[in-house]
């Protein structure tokens, strides 16, 4: 492909952060005095932005946009000051951002989760790392898998969809590849499983970070 540019998930795809998600989900279900989930459950509650991911941990007639909107305030007071307790790079992610930054291969980041959350995640574990774009969820902003996030990243990289490679984790990103014109790959290492990148139409699916250099 002569790949250009790199633009990664995040959630599930750079850096496994269902713990975290999970401790302050229930955290806020625990100020509610509300049913908790488990962490099997919260890999199919992510993807969507923390307002879904609030909206699904609470019962079905709390689901007000009243009290979506509280608890996801809740949610995020809690999250921004305990993101990094239990959130880690999947094995093998350093290595590959190495080896990208090595080969002079532009990266960026698409995710849905809160611009704040985004850019503290990979400040901490991606510190000196250029990325071209570290984008979150943002006031007017259609979330994925809207494709203006990714058209916004190739708009300022400059990058013709053709030289590109979308990486994410869940039917969400691939949508979102295909939305945008750019080439997908799916992840096997994060929230979702195989079936659901191939029923969503992956390109490509890779069961370790070092597949995606023989794809470049």
């Amino acid at each position: 492909m002569n790949t250009r540019l790199v633009i990664f998930d995040l959630d599930g795809t750079l850096l496994d952060t269902i713990g975290d998600l999970a401790v302050a989900c229930n955290a806020m279900l625990a100020l509610r005095g509300l049913p908790q989930h488990t962490y099997e459950e919260y890999c199919h509650f992510v993807g969507n932005g923390i307002l879904r991911l609030v909206e699904r941990a609470l019962p079905e007639p709390l689901r007000t946009p009243e009290n979506v909107a509280a608890a996801r305030a809740d949610f995020v007071k809690y999250y921004i000051d305990h993101i990094d307790c239990h959130t880690k790079p999947y094995a093998g992610i350093p290595e590959l951002v190495s080896e990208l930054t090595r080969r002079g291969i532009g990266m960026a980041v698409a995710s849905n989760k809160f611009q704040e959350g985004t850019s503290k995640l990979i400040a901490r574990f991606f510190p000196g790392v250029a990325f071209a774009a570290v984008f979150g969820q943002r006031p007017d902003v259609p979330l994925k898998p809207d494709p203006a996030v990714v058209e916004e990243i190739l708009s300022r990289t400059r990058t013709s969809k053709d030289r590109v490679l979308y990486v994410g984790d869940s039917g969400v990103d691939m949508q979102t590849a295909a939305a945008a014109g750019v080439c997908s790959v799916g992840v096997t290492w994060g929230f979702r499983d195989r079936a659901e990148l191939e029923a969503t139409g992956a390109r490509h699916i890779i069961d370790r970070p070092d597949e995606l250099l023989a794809l470049l």
